[in-house]
């Protein structure tokens, strides 16, 4: 199992799980209520339809939890584990209402972040041998943000900013309003704590240019193609960290990290990752002891 398991916040989880419970039972679950005696108990087994990086055991358990606290979430793996097709990760006990109750609520956390996870890691894998980061952006689903960088943690991936309030990235429109780069930079670092780095975003030469003459910390490439990128990384020469962001999928990514950027963004990873197909099989307990 892996004992390295990124923290996330409880608090934040428990009012995400509680908004998706509330969505999805309302006021009762009128099938189970309908056709399940409330003296059932029952054993469920999460199994891993296809292969990849498993993530949202902590939220899934609190979604039980939530549900019901006497039913007993079993985790057979930690977030961040790879797992095969076919594969056992989880075991939920308890009573029968309770499990049916929370079943798909705790699948489509379970499949969202696990699909992010493993996107996650394959993008990372193919830039290791690069030593390049790979990083999420803020093009995240509303009131998930804080679930899905918490997956790309888990996928091996790092967190850009988090918001808009704990880092500066000067964007085009910034510096349409605030009349150039150097004006940007020089405001910025007149009003932000010295400890906050300071990011431009760059879509020409002459931006990289001058973003560099302001003093910028950081300097993201912007949408830009193999070879200006290239021409960008030698222009800079280590007096700035490099990021390549826009367009980058998974297929580009390794001739992206040769050119010898630092870093690179990928906002697909929160907004355009498929699902991990997951399921939970129930059956009912034969002893009163199982």
């Amino acid at each position: 199992m892996n004992s390295r398991v990124p923290d996330i916040d409880i608090r934040v989880v428990d009012k995400m799980v509680e908004a998706a419970l509330d969505e999805d039972i309302g006021y009762c679950d009128l099938t189970t209520e309908a056709v399940v005696s409330p003296d059932r108990r029952a054993v469920g087994n999460f199994v891993a339809e296809s292969a990849g990086t498993i993530c949202g055991l902590v939220v899934a358990e609190r979604v039980f939890a939530l549900v019901d606290d006497s039913v007993v979430f079993e985790p057979l793996v930690s977030d961040g584990d790879q797992v095969s097709k076919g594969d056992v990760f989880a075991r939920v006990t308890g009573s029968a209402r309770s499990i049916l109750k929370a079943e798909r609520v705790s699948l489509n956390f379970l499949q969202h972040m696990s699909g992010i996870a493993t996107l996650t890691r394959t993008a990372v894998e193919k830039v290791r041998s690069f030593g390049t980061i790979v990083t999420d952006t803020r093009k995240t689903m509303p009131g998930l943000r804080a679930l899905q960088k918490y997956a790309v943690r888990c996928g091996g991936g790092r967190n850009h900013r988090f918001g808009l309030f704990d880092g500066v990235l000067i964007k085009d429109n910034h510096i349409a309003v605030a009349g150039s780069i150097a004006a940007a930079v020089e405001a910025a670092r007149s009003r932000v704590p010295h400890t906050v780095r300071i990011e431009v975003e760059a879509e020409t030469r002459s931006q990289v240019e001058e973003a560099l003459e302001a003093g910028a910390d950081i300097i993201m490439l912007d949408n830009m193609s193999l070879d200006d990128m290239a021409e960008m990384v030698k222009l800079i020469g280590g007096r700035a960290l490099v990021e390549a962001s826009g367009g980058i999928t998974c297929d580009r990514l390794p001739a992206v990290a040769a050119i010898g950027v630092d870093i690179i963004s990928m906002g697909c990873l929160t907004h355009s990752s498929a699902s991990l197909d997951l399921s939970l099989d129930i059956r009912l307990c034969e002893t009163t002891n199982e």
